[in-house]
């Protein structure tokens, strides 16, 4: 029995092991990330070792969502999802300048790579597939009615306030846009969970009372308990990994939106293919769920997460997003509103998305 868990936990030995070792020698590492080469092997082995720990997540976030049932299935991929998002982003903030601008540019590539990478990719594929797929409209609208005023005046907002200077915010705003985040997503997840569980029930879904196999509800906590061990070396790992980004940031002159980039990749991934394969198999919306899901978590907690450290260590978070940014942020939730109102999908949804992605990649690298 233990050696069968420990074959199919392997992943565990791989990246506790590999925060041990970053931890013990982390005098010595440090002194060997002034070698470009050697800072760019350690990114990209701290890079796969989390990437596999962020796939370890979902695959017991997934068995734990076939036990509770829908969609306190895909809440509880999407908040772990989210946790990890956090902690990345606080530790690359805590060991960078104190002027952060990676929390608006990994929240920005959020909804870049969701709206139009990903659910552009799902469209894409299942209206290949199927033709025409179907989903649950008054659900759809429940995640955009958050996610819009919450984007605009997050991102964009910032940059034409006058209490405070550049593209920021007042202590007035910060606390009041962390308390607004956080109000709207509790009132949404009561909506979610509760008071109108239906609307993020596909079509021929039946709302009904999950009562699974009694060895599968025993199995919930040990799940449960797994998917905490994977988290836990995430954390570890976020810290060491912010070495050779900062490292990279100095050194090569990389963008903070190409940061950004790469940490919205890093969490996003799992829970992109989950989202993939869903509209592949004819569950459109399980796999809205989880897009929409994750970007609406992204924003409303990362938002009064990294203000709430700007505030505790005295540092500055840049929120604003640049103009060309401001106009792909509002161009990609005008679309999302059009995709996404007729409870319908097909490829022409899904190629105009992706067509999006591509001209936001573009303009990371050229502006």
């Amino acid at each position: 029995m233990a050696m069968m868990i420990l074959r199919r936990e392997w992943s565990l030995l791989l990246s506790y092991g590999t925060a041990a070792v970053f931890s013990l020698f982390h005098g010595q590492m440090l002194e060997r990330m002034a070698s470009p080469l050697w800072a760019t092997l350690a990114f990209a082995w701290l890079f796969a070792v989390i990437l596999l720990s962020a796939f370890a997540v979902v695959r017991h976030s997934e068995i734990v969502a076939s036990i509770v049932g829908e969609p306190l299935g895909t809440l509880i991929l999407t908040l772990a999802i989210t946790a990890i998002e956090v902690m990345m982003i606080a530790a690359v903030m805590l060991t960078g300048p104190p002027v952060s601008f990676l929390a608006r540019d990994t929240m920005f590539a959020v909804v870049m790579i969701v709206f139009n990478g990903m659910a552009g990719l799902a469209l894409l594929l299942g209206g290949l597939r199927y033709h025409e797929q179907t989903y649950n409209l008054q659900g759809a609208n429940s995640f955009l009615a958050v996610i819009v005023p919450l984007a605009v005046i997050g991102l964009i907002l910032p940059n034409y306030t006058e209490s405070s200077p550049g593209p920021t915010l007042s202590t007035v705003h910060e606390v009041f846009l962390m308390f607004m985040s956080v109000g709207l997503y509790a009132v949404f997840l009561a909506i979610q969970t509760a008071r109108h569980r239906h609307y993020f029930l596909g079509p021929d879904e039946k709302e009904e009372p999950v009562a699974g196999h009694p060895g599968e509800i025993l199995a919930a906590p040990w799940h449960g308990a797994l998917l905490i061990a994977h988290i836990v070396p995430i954390v570890l790992l976020s810290k060491q990994i912010a070495v050779p980004i900062d490292f990279g940031v100095r050194a090569f002159g990389t963008s903070e939106a190409v940061v950004g980039f790469l940490v919205a990749v890093l969490v996003l991934s799992p829970e992109s293919l989950a989202a993939v394969r869903a509209a592949l198999a004819n569950h459109l919306q399980r796999s809205i769920n989880l897009l929409l899901g994750s970007v609406l978590a992204s924003i409303s907690l990362t938002i009064p997460a990294v203000l709430a450290i700007g505030l505790l260590t005295e540092r500055t978070v840049i929120l604003g997003l640049a103009p060309i940014d401001s106009i792909l942020l509002v161009l990609t939730l005008a679309i999302s509103t059009l995709t996404f109102a007729s409870g319908r999908s097909n490829v022409l949804l899904g190629a105009v998305h992706l067509l999006l992605f591509l001209a936001y990649l573009m303009l990371i690298f050229e502006r």
